[in-house]
Order: structure tokens, then sequence, then C-alpha cells
């Protein structure tokens, strides 16, 4: 897996995003993806995490529509939701922060820019921030600091977070 597949494969996620945020004007779209360290971002933990990831999702809204993408360079799955955009966030960001694997899902809630806001290739999509309503970032597998500075300046190694990773696998799947 190089930078360059794992950068073409986030375009076409982007790319999707745009797609679908078009034909399901007024509706809210997320995206679920596995958190992963390291070049392998497809292995039987993985999809496990992403069924898991599908399983929770389903379960707290009624999705009209959903997709999913097993890629070698990671799991993806959209789901279009009748519900508005801050509350689909609190309860994704529930789902990240009280199911057992939730540490190891991103699962985004996607919102466009406005119209002026373009790119060359169309609306900016982004995700909408966990500050969007008032909650604190996610913290680090292995500290307390927010995840985001540490991995920034890869404060931990790939084989740090592996090993905590595959404790929460094995306690949580009994593998």
């Amino acid at each position: 897996m190089t930078l360059e597949d794992l950068l073409r494969s986030r375009d076409a996620r982007v790319e999707r995003q745009r797609e679908l945020i078009a034909l399901y004007p007024g509706m809210t779209l997320l995206c679920l993806t596995v958190q992963l360290p390291g070049p392998v971002k497809r292995n039987d933990a993985s999809l496990r995490i992403a069924r898991a990831g599908v399983d929770a999702v389903k379960e707290a809204f009624k999705p009209v529509f959903e997709e999913q993408r097993d890629l070698e360079t990671g799991f993806e799955a959209f789901f279009v939701v009748d519900v508005p955009l801050l509350d689909a966030k609190r309860i994704c960001c529930r789902i990240e922060d009280t199911h057992p694997l939730g540490r190891l899902m991103d699962i985004d809630v996607i919102t466009s820019m406005s119209s002026t806001t373009l790119t060359l290739s169309g609306p900016l999509v982004m995700p909408l921030g966990r500050e969007e309503l008032g909650l604190q970032p996610r913290r680090c597998l292995l500290c307390d600091s927010p995840a985001k500075e540490c991995i920034r300046a890869r404060t931990h190694t790939v084989g740090e977070l592996m090993s905590k990773i595959d404790e929460i696998l094995k306690n949580t799947l009994n593998l």
C-alpha cells in the first residue's frame, strides 16, 4: 500500500460523497471508515470492525441509501439518513464513544459548503467536527492527549498502536 494509493482512495471517497450529497438533497450523509495505523488497511480484523460499525449505524438510523466498499485501501461505507445534521453527529459520536469497537471506527457526518465554495471538481465536502456540538476531540488510544495531536506528532509507534488494537479486538471479539 503506497501513499499514492491512499490518496487516490481518499479522492475517490470525496468524489462519491459529492455525488451522494447531490443525489439526496436535504438528507444527511454518513461515511464510515475503519481506523488502523500502518500500511495494512484491510484484513480480517478491519472487516470485523467494519461489520460491527455497519450494524451499529443501521441500528441507530434507518438509512434510505447504503453503499459498502471493501477496498485494499480500507473499508468504507456510505449511508444517507433522514436525520438533521447535528442530531446525526450526536448519534455518531455516541456510537464512537460507547460501542466496544467504536474507538476503531470513524463515522463522519459529511456536510457540503455553500455553492460559493467550489473546488475544481465541485462543492467542498467535509466532515462535521465534534466541536460543532461542544464535544471534546477524540482521545488517543494510548494516552489522554487528543488523537489528532498524537497522530501528527507520531507520538506512538505503529507497533504500540496495533498492540492496543489487538487487545481491544481480543477483549471485544474474543479473538
